[in-house]
């Protein structure tokens, strides 16, 4: 009998083929950069790092555009070329000081501060008033003279007064369940207000009052008021907006520039006005240079205070008025998300108000310089030159700081990044040799196993 093929043995059974797998889908990259930026957006330190990061950028810019804006006004006062720029510098190292020290302040002391910075305040601004102590600065009676070229303007120190003390209240009176009653919402912080702002604008200085009453509307907004209320306190503010505009005959004609393309509108003279739009026209996308600026020699005033973005326009281009708006718009995010990732109401209050104040201020000066709001006499924050503008704004900055690493989950992340300096490696009490501590990173630990290898 023939023998089969396989000796007897049943023939193997072949298995099916496997259908291939699907390809999986090509990975957008455009959906990874998205995923991978949300992530490094939502972590715990990002406000902390664009408060610090942005800050530190936008005043390190404005010492580079103070001192080529203001080379040609030191020039023609027969003073050296970087005689603001260095007064500015000054300014800046004593600012960072104080961001240092209010970023290592914990809350309750901030808290404690509240009462003599809004008494020494008020102080100041009425010591304004007094003959012989007060100076008149372009029409506006808010300066103190401190000796030799220093002069005090103490309404900036008003902003800082304001919200510290109303983040107090607000939060001493949410603790108490008082805030659901609008005469415990408004009194005593909308009269307290309305005392600073008198005293404000008894010198005549409506830019200011402008960003005075953008705080108070700020506190009220976060403490919850309702909507008729804010819209009463928004109509009488406007009433006496009205009534302080239509008194002056100055600030009737920074009124009617809106929208000039001449310097002489009529019978009223809109030359700083116009002249701040032909820097920014001239400029282009990248600017004319560093330096090279056309409307700073003598064509357009205040080039380095109040229309210095204006110059940045002209020198950096539409690049660089961008990076500085930016840059604004990154300190503002930061600013709400510490107001708003916070359960303390102290915190909330004063990360908002100062969020408020800031961005309230760098609105109505772009707005100022681009057009589109009267001319109010405010500095840009953190760029214009200035000192008493610059510290308080500083301080403040140190307070979004400590507010941001307060937060529980930025306190564990910072903790983990920094590294804990142990022992030198010595002999121990027991005479075991000690090895000093390792770098407490972020990096993943290898395990190292018995037989050595890795």
């Amino acid at each position: 009998m023939p023998s089969s093929r396989t000796g007897g043995r049943p023939p193997v059974q072949r298995q099916a083929a496997r259908p291939a797998a699907p390809r999986p889908p090509r990975d957008n990259p455009l959906l990874r950069f998205y995923t991978r930026a949300h992530r490094a957006w939502d972590r715990p330190l990002t406000a902390y790092y664009l408060i610090l990061g942005g800050s530190l950028l936008i005043t390190v810019l404005g010492l580079v555009m103070v001192y080529s804006a203001s080379q040609i006004k030191a020039l023609q006062m027969s003073l050296p070329g970087s005689y603001f720029f260095r007064k500015q510098l000054l300014a800046a190292v004593l600012g960072g000081a104080l961001l240092l020290l209010a970023s290592r302040m914990p809350v309750k002391l901030h808290r404690a501060l509240a009462y003599p910075i809004l008494a020494g305040a008020v102080f100041l601004m009425a010591l304004v008033q007094v003959p012989g102590i007060g100076m008149s600065v372009n029409g506006n009676q808010n300066w103190i003279s401190v000796g030799g070229p220093f002069q005090l303007q103490p309404s900036e120190f008003g902003k800082l007064a304001l919200v510290l003390w109303g983040a107090d209240l607000l939060a001493r009176k949410q603790d108490k369940k008082l805030l659901t009653q609008w005469k415990h919402m408004l009194v005593p912080l909308v009269p307290v207000a309305f005392l600073v702002l008198g005293l404000i604008m008894l010198g005549g200085d409506m830019g200011t009052a402008i960003i005075l009453t953008a705080i108070l509307f700020g506190l009220l907004w976060l403490a919850g008021a309702p909507t008729r209320l804010f819209v009463g306190v928004l109509a009488v503010a406007a009433v006496i907006g009205v009534v302080l505009i239509r008194s002056s005959a100055n600030r009737m004609a920074r009124l009617a520039c809106l929208g000039a393309t001449e310097p002489q509108s009529g019978p009223v003279d809109c030359w700083q006005a116009v002249h701040g739009i032909y820097a920014l026209a001239s400029g282009g996308i990248f600017g004319s240079g560093l330096g090279a600026s056309v409307e700073k020699w003598g064509q357009l005033p205040e080039a380095h205070t109040d229309f210095i973005f204006a110059v940045t326009g002209e020198e950096l281009g539409l690049a660089g008025t961008l990076s500085v708006l930016a840059l604004f718009a990154a300190l503002g995010y930061a600013g709400i998300r510490v107001a708003g990732r916070t359960e303390d109401p102290f915190v909330r209050y004063a990360a908002g108000g100062v969020t408020t104040w800031i961005t309230a201020q760098a609105v109505v000066n772009m707005g100022a310089v681009l057009g589109l709001l009267p001319i109010a006499g405010v500095p840009l924050p953190l760029f214009s030159y200035g000192g008493s503008a610059l510290l308080p704004t500083m301080f403040a900055i140190g307070l979004l700081i400590a507010f941001a690493r307060d937060d529980p989950a930025a306190r564990a992340a910072l903790a983990m990044r920094q590294p804990r300096f142990g022992r030198k490696r010595g002999v121990g009490v027991s005479g075991s040799v000690r090895s000093p501590r390792r770098w407490n990173t972020m990096r993943r630990r290898v395990s190292t196993r018995s037989s050595g290898e890795r």
